[in-house]
């Protein structure tokens, strides 16, 4: 918590200063970070595993019924993203990833690479090994990364309130244990139940169609009527009767 705490405060401190200076937001590089560090300024037309990692964490930023492609490309859909995240930190936004917009990043992650306000054990209380589902271990355990970064983006979204995850990735043995579907998104740990709290099932289950998931289920569909579930389906399926979606 703690950590955590000076992340918050070290924020802060970054924004204010990425705010005062936002012509050296293309220029030089942001310093180190415990989880990756961008050694150069990205922007449309660059490629590579830098721009992979930035993707990752600008997920939860496509536009409303968008999905941004994790493919290492820096196109239009990737600048579309960034200068949604730089607009909803209060940065300069011209869609271009230089040293300000890496600080906020570097600010929102712990050194596992998660975001600040979720957590792998969050993510997984099936077992702590990630194996047993429908794909490798090391996918679910990155299916489930991009799922917190999505999350993130629609937590800040929302105020800055907490989200409680009640169910993320399970093992087939999970699954069936708790009467989840064959075909569970969950075994693939590319998805999340959210329960009610500070913000209705239908609240959520509406806000998630801003924050890059394909498969939202909510209220008024079968089974889903105590919590609100998001997947990354490979395409588009939602459905909260209840909720108007």
């Amino acid at each position: 918590m703690t950590h955590r705490i000076v992340r918050s405060v070290l924020a802060l401190v970054l924004l204010a200063a990425g705010l005062l200076a936002g012509s050296l937001v293309t220029a030089g590089t942001a310093h180190a970070d415990g989880c990756y560090t961008w050694n150069r300024t990205l922007s449309q037309g660059a490629a590579g595993a830098d721009v992979t990692q930035l993707q990752i964490r600008v997920a939860g930023y496509p536009g409303y019924g968008g999905v941004l492609g994790i493919d290492g490309d820096f196109g239009p859909a990737t600048k579309a993203a960034v200068t949604r995240f730089q607009q909803a930190y209060g940065l300069p936004a011209d869609g271009i990833a230089g040293p300000a917009t890496f600080e906020r990043i570097y600010a929102l992650q712990d050194n596992d690479c998660t975001p600040v306000h979720f957590s792998y054990a969050e993510l997984n209380t099936c077992n702590t090994t990630w194996a047993g589902g429908a794909v490798s271990a090391g996918t679910a355990k990155s299916n489930a990364l991009r799922t917190m970064w999505k999350l993130e983006a629609m937590r800040h979204a929302l105020g800055d309130q907490p989200l409680r995850v009640t169910s993320g990735f399970r093992s087939t043995a999970c699954n069936n244990a708790v009467g989840g579907a064959a075909g569970s998104r969950h075994l693939y740990g590319d998805a999340a139940d959210l329960g009610a709290g500070p913000h209705s099932l239908c609240r959520l289950a509406q806000q998630a169609r801003s924050h890059g998931f394909n498969g939202i289920l909510g209220p008024g569909y079968p089974a889903h009527d105590d919590h609100a579930h998001v997947d990354h389906r490979p395409s588009r399926f939602w459905s909260a009767p209840s909720c108007g979606i």
